[in-house]
């Protein structure tokens, strides 16, 4: 019981971050939906785990997830007239669905890097395109 409590802890606290920056610049999804997410997740396959019995089976929980996700991650997309924003927060929340099903599945190497190239490319990435665009 306290092991899977520790794996929902975790992919608790590896997307906070990432909510975090998507909180502070006002972006649609935050600081409640990315952990939501993790957990979620996380929680899914955790139960997948134990109670199927098959990898098929397993295989289709992830499935799942995954194409869950990417409704959730779809509406975070805003078009207007000639622009689109909220890619990267939807691209965000389906690689926080990643990062709380490698926690479940015990893979917290790939959960980490996960967090942290999010992170680091939400926070860092903006600057070095508008460097860029303004010298094109």
């Amino acid at each position: 019981m306290f092991y899977d409590f520790y794996h929902l802890l975790i992919a608790f606290l590896l997307a906070l971050p990432v909510g975090l920056e998507r909180e502070i610049g006002s972006r649609g999804a935050g600081l409640r939906t990315f952990p939501l997410v993790a957990v979620g997740a996380c929680g899914y396959v955790l139960i997948s785990l134990e109670s199927l019995t098959t990898t098929e089976a397993q295989s289709r929980v992830i499935y799942g997830i995954i194409t869950g996700i990417g409704f959730i991650g779809g509406g975070a997309i805003i078009k207007s007239y000639k622009t689109v924003s909220g890619t990267a927060t939807a691209a965000s929340v389906w690689n926080t669905g990643a990062i709380g099903m490698a926690v479940a599945m015990n893979r917290f190497d790939i959960a980490i890097f996960l967090a942290l190239f999010n992170y680091i490319t939400l926070r860092y990435a903006p600057i070095f395109k508008s460097k860029f665009s303004k010298e094109m």
